[in-house]
């Protein structure tokens, strides 16, 4: 990567820069830090750390890639850091249980799909991409044991995860104690100026803090990104929830699912997911309040995610397949949003239709199958044994003039 020349940034600069940090952002810890370091006008380093525990990234995810990339708009200098080493500890954070390890070749082979996406939304020239197996394969026992001796058992249940496994008489495994100090060494390793993590990573990213300033380092400033809601609009964006939209996802399924999401988490995927500017979105906002249908706004979303991750011809023809499909004059502009419940973690169609008021029961709804008169986004439905899983968003339809947008939870 070529050298940035350092130039020192003015008051002005400096706040703009912020402003365009804090976009999205939970919390900026430390803010006075953070314009000290921008000041100075050198390109800062950037971490954000991925565990390599499933192969594929989805949109949740680049909540943290989108501001990595910002950062690097401004000129800063992005560590994508693939843990290969603590994947095979496995991160305690937000579990009730011990996650089990995942082998060598598990990790690596789910980093090399990281590492073939990441640059859809990275800029290659200001990305580095770093694996914490290049410095922690050479810990001994000795360093590690060192690295230990800098908190004690009570700071670690401090973290809100592990206090109440602790209370709950729920075991904690001693190598889950390694996980947030080998992620704050990482910082160490790297020099890191900022890291980026999601609001569950505040503990572990607050280690780094310290274990820079134990070893002598400015400390990095921390910034933490909200957990980016699902397709339910309730739980995060998870692949084992089923309401996600990966990033290696179809160009007509990733248009489609982003036209399922309801109009208020919308602004919640505008704010985190779109480059357009907080002025145009407010803008927006306020065309919709003077009657604008939302779903204009939807396709813009739409069109954008599906260009950057594909391509703006992929785009158009999946809006012009989305319109062929649902919007030529077929579905009501007033479509109600209904929840329905899947105890079981999924739920068939027929049960599916009767819990949103489509049919009188579940007779009548394989009644209609059988004649073809049912629709899920789209499609029509031949198997009455057809099941839909929890955290799915899909349209339905029977005959030509009942239809909802149904939530499985």
């Amino acid at each position: 990567m070529s050298e940035t020349k350092k130039t020192e940034m003015n008051p002005n600069e400096t706040s703009l820069a912020l402003a365009q940090i804090r976009r999205g952002a939970h919390e900026l810890l430390l803010e006075d830090e953070l314009k000290q370091k921008l000041a100075q006008g050198r390109p800062l380093r950037v971490k954000a750390g991925f565990d390599p525990t499933a192969p594929d990234l989805h949109l949740g995810h680049t909540v943290l890639l989108n501001k990595m990339r910002q950062l690097q708009d401004l000129g800063h200098h992005g560590l994508f850091l693939i843990g290969d080493f603590t994947g095979m500890i496995g991160d305690p954070s937000g579990k009730n249980t011990t996650r089990p390890p995942l082998s060598r070749e598990q990790v690596m082979e789910n980093a090399q799909s990281y590492r073939d996406q990441v640059f859809k939304v990275l800029d290659p020239e200001k990305t580095e991409i770093v694996f914490n197996s290049a410095w922690m394969d050479k810990f001994s026992a000795v360093d590690l044991i060192k690295l230990a001796a800098t908190h004690t058992v009570a700071q670690m249940l401090e973290r809100d995860d592990f206090s109440k496994r602790y209370k709950g008489n729920q075991p904690i495994a001693i190598h889950e104690f390694i996980y947030p100090l080998v992620q704050g060494y990482d910082s160490v390793a790297l020099k890191a100026d900022i890291e980026l993590g999601g609001t569950d990573q505040k503990f572990n990213l607050l280690m780094g803090r310290e274990l820079q300033k134990h070893y002598g380092q400015p400390s990095q400033c921390v910034l933490t990104m909200p957990l980016l809601e699902g397709l339910d609009g309730v739980n995060k964006m998870s692949k084992s929830m089923g309401n996600y939209i990966g990033i290696t996802d179809v160009p007509q399924d990733m248009f489609g699912k982003l036209m399922s999401i309801s109009d208020t988490l919308m602004w919640r995927y505008l704010e985190l997911l779109s480059f357009r500017s907080l002025d145009e979105i407010a803008g927006w906002r306020d065309e919709v309040s003077a009657g604008r249908n939302p779903r204009d706004i939807k396709v813009m979303l739409a069109q954008e995610i599906v260009a950057r991750f594909h391509s703006r011809q992929a785009a158009e023809a999946a809006l012009a397949e989305f319109e062929a499909r649902f919007r030529q004059g077929v579905l009501p502009e007033d479509m109600p949003e209904i929840s329905v419940s899947a105890p079981g973690g999924s739920i068939a169609v027929p049960q599916l239709l009767k819990q949103a008021g489509l049919v009188g029961g579940t007779s009548e709804a394989m009644r209609m199958i059988q004649q073809g008169a049912v629709k899920l986004d789209g499609e029509r439905v031949n198997d009455k044994g057809v099941l839909i899983e929890a955290g799915k968003i899909v349209v339905a339809q029977v005959g030509k003039r009942k239809f909802a947008r149904i939530t499985v939870q």
